[in-house]
């Protein structure tokens, strides 16, 4: 199947090892689960308690403004940790500083479905399992890549309303499931 090469064409850019092309990976998409990791940054007191979490300001591909926490596809033969690293500096920065622990366990499996109401979790161009987890970030956080913005709230805040009925396709329920996770929603 040459069409799922992992070398670069002429006229296409150079992509890193285990990275499919735009039509490679429309078709897998349509027949495939594929697997993601998404994470909630988080900072933390001297206590490793969660005040504040960090949210992306993105714009969708209708135009529209949305909160989003980062996200992204784990890659063939790619550790998940390595995943994580990856998507927290793509859409963080390169001194984010994430803490992964050794042995990173997800606080929940989220099963995003292309059919809406499947699950709490949708993704109109996929069926996608991810695992997510609160990762505690050190360093300066800068948005990166297609994210417009980066903003800090307090665990209520992004808990609040207002924030929620800001993010898209059931992010709001995982940043919920997270708070939740570390103890800051009642």
């Amino acid at each position: 199947m040459t069409d799922t090469a992992d070398f670069p064409r002429e006229h296409e850019p150079e992509r890193p090892a285990g990275w499919m092309d735009h039509d490679a990976i429309q078709y897998v998409r349509t027949v495939l689960p594929i697997l993601y990791v998404d994470a909630i940054p988080v900072r933390v007191d001297e206590a490793g308690d969660v005040v504040a979490v960090g949210l992306l300001l993105r714009v969708t591909r209708e135009g529209v403004m949305s909160r989003a926490l980062v996200s992204g596809r784990v890659m063939y033969h790619e550790r998940v940790r390595d995943a994580l690293l990856r998507h927290i500096e793509k859409d963080l920065g390169p001194v984010a500083l994430p803490q992964i622990p050794a042995s990173p366990q997800p606080f929940t499996v989220a099963e995003y479905f292309p059919t809406p109401g499947v699950t709490p979790y949708h993704d109109p161009r996929q069926h996608a399992v991810s695992l997510a987890y609160v990762v505690p970030v050190s360093g300066d956080c800068r948005p990166q890549q297609d994210a417009l913005d980066l903003a800090w709230l307090t665990p209520e805040e992004a808990t609040s309303e207002q924030v929620q009925m800001a993010m898209n396709g059931g992010q709001d329920l995982l940043l919920r499931q997270a708070m939740a996770h570390v103890g800051r929603l009642s």
